[in-house]
């Protein structure tokens, strides 16, 4: 495949599927296609972060970058009905997938928006920023992730990111403790660790 999901159009047949799943307890039926990450089932990965995550005691909007379909935003979206999540991606396949989800599970506090990383993203005082970041995009484009989520966090804000240890989870949590001051591993399995960082 010449494009692969990190593209803003994916050169791809559109060929859709819909199946059912659980998160966090939840039901959720999905629509999927090719061209996007992960179109049979939640990776093992986004499952793990989706398990893990608790959000912080600060105010503010939480944002899903890379959201794909929609696994990782519109679970924690059903979870934090108070809160408003962003998700943002930069393939318009997938982002149509997640508005598509939204509408098909019910989940109304989300704001659904194309972002290259973070560039288009205005809000400056998140309470946390998820990513399971883009691994095949390079290591520039998952490094500026990082740095664009310390500067959109609001002081007491984290980040959580999950990656492999083979795809670079070591330089994941050595850039992040150069940026953050600290990483913390909340949780490691079946070779992949969920970090998280604290702005303080």
């Amino acid at each position: 495949m010449a494009e692969h999901y990190y593209s803003k159009n994916p050169d791809v047949k559109s060929e859709p599927k819909q199946w059912q799943t659980n998160l966090r307890g939840t039901s959720f039926v999905f629509v999927t296609d090719a061209g996007v990450f992960s179109k049979g089932e939640v990776d093992f990965g986004s499952r793990l972060l989706i398990d893990a995550f608790r959000a912080p005691d600060v105010e503010g909007d939480i944002l899903d970058v890379g959201c794909g379909y929609g696994p990782v935003g519109l679970s924690i979206a059903s979870l934090l009905k108070e809160r408003t999540i962003q998700m943002v991606d930069v393939n318009e396949r997938a982002l149509a997938l997640s508005r598509t989800n939204s509408q098909k599970n019910n989940i109304e506090n989300v704001v659904i928006y194309a972002s290259d990383a973070l560039d288009e993203v205005e809000t400056k005082e998140f309470a946390s920023i998820l990513t399971n970041p883009p691994i095949r995009a390079g290591k520039e484009t998952v490094f500026k992730i990082y740095n664009q989520a310390y500067e959109h966090l609001a002081v007491g804000g984290d980040l959580w990111v999950v990656i492999q240890k083979k795809q670079g989870a070591p330089s994941t949590i050595a850039r992040l403790e150069e940026l953050f001051g600290n990483a913390e591993i909340v949780e490691k399995s079946k070779g992949y660790y969920i970090i998280k960082s604290k702005k303080h």
